[in-house]
C-alpha cells in the first residue's frame, strides 16, 4: 500500500489501461478522498463532485453516521449467506418497508441485479396470478430506457454500444416511447399477455427527461385498468435526488413494484432492493431467487443508516429548494448563451443540453475545462452534462458551482 498511496495521476490512469478492461470512459483524474461534496485527487487538488457517483453518493462523501454503521457491523458479523438467518437483515427489511410503506422487500447487492429481480417477479405473477399462459408474459419499456447493462436488460434497450455483438436477445419486451400515454393505452389494449411496465420516473442516462405533469399518474391508472405491475425503477431517481423522497411521490402514485439502489446505501456499500406487497411478492418461493450477498449484514447496518440520514437531515427538501435555486440561476445565463440551448431537471438531477451534435467533443471538452475550475460532471449521449451534487450541499457551496459552471460555459461562447 505505500507503494500505491504514492502514485501519480498518470501512474494510476496507466495501471487500470493496462491491466483493466476498458469499459468505461472516465474524466482523467484519479480520486483517492472524499468528505461531503468535495473529492481530491492523488495531487490533492480539491474538487466540488457534480456526479455523486451517478447519485449513488447523496448523501455525501464518506458520511460518517453510514461509515460507523458499516466499520461496526463488519467488527462483528459480516456474511451468514441466506443459509441462516441473521440478526441484521429482518430489522432493516422492518424499517425499509414501513419507510416505503410496502409489505415485503427482496434484498440484492446493485441496481441490474434489483432490475432482474423485479422482471422475474413480474412474469412469475403474470403465470401465477393473472393468468397468463407460461411463456406467453410481456413487459412494456421505454425507447432510451436505461436499467442496467447484463443480457436482458441490454436485450430492450436501443442504445448500440450497449447491444452490439451481445446477441442474441431475450424476448418478451414491448418497446413504446417514452411520456407517451396513448402508446401505452394502444399497447395494453392489443396485447393481453402483458404483465408489467418498466418505467423510470425520469429518464437520467437518456439526459435528465422529465415526462409531462400527470404521465406517471394516468400510466399507473392504465395499468390498474388492464391489470397490469406498474413497475419503477428509482435506482438513480430515488432516496430524495428529485426532492421527494421518491421521484413518483412528485405525482403521488404508489408502484407495484419498487426497485431501489445506489443511494440507498449512501454510496458506501453495493445495496439494493426491490418492493411489492404480499399479493405480489408471496409469488417468490425458496430456491426462485437469490445471492449470497444480497441482505448480508453489513449491507442492512448501512441501509438503514443511509435511509436514517435522508430522513434526519431533510435531504429531499434540500434537494427541491437547492434545484429550483440551481435552474433558476442556469436559466438566466441560458438566456443569452449560443451554447447551452437549456437546462432542465427536477430537484438535484439536472442537464444541460450543449448546443452541439451527439457527435461532438463540445460537452467532453465543458467538462475537462469544468475540471480545470474545480467541478467534476461528466456528458452523457454526446452533448448533454448532467448535474447531480450531493444532497447535503448548502446554498452557498451551490451558488459556487454555478459562477464555475457559467464561467467556464463562458469559455465556449461563440
Amino acid at each position: 500500500m505505500a507503494v500505491l498511496d504514492q502514485l501519480t495521476s498518470q501512474q494510476a490512469i496507466t495501471l487500470e489501461n493496462k491491466y483493466g478492461a476498458h469499459n468505461y470512459h472516465p474524466l482523467p483524474v484519479v480520486l483517492n478522498r472524499g468528505e461531503g461534496v468535495y473529492v481530491w485527487d492523488v495531487e490533492g487538488e480539491k474538487y466540488y463532485d457534480f456526479l455523486s457517483a451517478y447519485s449513488a453518493v447523496n448523501q455525501g462523501h464518506c458520511h460518517p453516521k453510514i461509515v460507523n454503521a458499516m466499520v461496526q457491523q463488519a467488527q462483528t458479523l459480516t456474511l451468514t449467506s441466506r443459509a441462516f438467518y441473521n440478526d441484521a437483515l429482518g430489522k432493516f427489511e422492518k424499517f425499509a418497508c414501513e419507510y416505503f410503506n410496502f409489505d415485503k422487500l427482496l434484498p440484492m447487492n446493485t441496481g441490474a441485479e434489483a432490475v432482474e429481480t423485479a422482471l422475474k417477479l413480474c412474469r412469475k405473477w403474470a403465470y401465477e396470478v393473472k393468468g397468463i399462459d407460461e411463456n406467453e408474459a410481456e413487459i412494456i419499456v421505454c425507447e432510451n430506457n436505461f436499467h442496467g447493462r447484463t443480457t436482458t436488460i441490454i436485450s430492450f434497450s436501443n442504445d448500440p454500444i450497449a447491444r452490439k455483438n451481445f446477441g442474441p436477445y431475450t424476448k418478451g419486451f414491448i418497446k413504446i416511447d417514452y411520456n407517451n400515454i396513448d402508446a401505452l393505452e394502444e399497447t395494453l389494449k392489443n396485447n393481453p399477455n402483458v404483465s408489467g411496465f418498466l418505467v423510470e420516473p425520469i429518464q437520467g442516462e437518456a439526459g435528465v427527461y422529465v415526462p409531462d405533469a400527470g404521465y406517471l399518474t394516468k400510466a399507473k391508472a392504465l395499468c390498474e385498468k388492464y391489470n397490469v405491475l406498474f413497475i419503477a425503477d428509482e435506482v438513480q431517481t430515488g432516496i430524495a435526488r428529485t426532492g421527494k423522497l421518491l421521484a413518483v411521490d412528485h405525482e403521488n402514485v404508489k408502484p407495484d413494484v419498487l426497485i431501489l439502489g445506489k443511494a440507498i446505501s449512501g454510496g458506501v456499500y453495493p445495496v439494493s432492493a426491490v418492493l411489492a406487497n404480499d399479493h405480489i411478492m408471496n409469488v417468490i418461493k425458496p430456491g426462485n431467487h437469490g445471492s449470497t450477498f444480497g441482505g448480508n449484514p453489513v449491507a442492512a447496518a448501512v441501509a438503514t443508516a443511509a435511509l436514517e440520514v435522508i430522513r434526519d437531515e431533510n435531504l429531499a427538501q434540500n434537494a427541491s429548494e437547492l434545484g429550483d435555486l440551481f435552474r433558476a440561476e442556469l436559466n438566466k445565463y441560458i438566456e443569452t448563451s449560443s451554447i447551452v440551448s437549456l437546462v432542465r431537471g427536477k430537484g438535484l438531477l439536472n442537464a444541460i443540453v450543449i448546443n452541439d451534435d451527439e457527435d461532438s467533443d463540445t460537452a467532453w471538452n465543458v467538462c475537462m475545462s469544468l475540471k480545470e475550475n474545480g467541478l467534476l460532471a461528466k456528458p452523457t449521449h454526446g452533448n448533454i452534462i448532467r448535474f447531480a451534487p450531493p444532497l447535503v450541499m448548502t446554498k452557498e457551496q451551490l451558488l459556487d458551482c454555478v459562477n464555475i459552471i457559467t464561467t467556464t460555459l463562458k469559455q465556449f461562447e461563440v
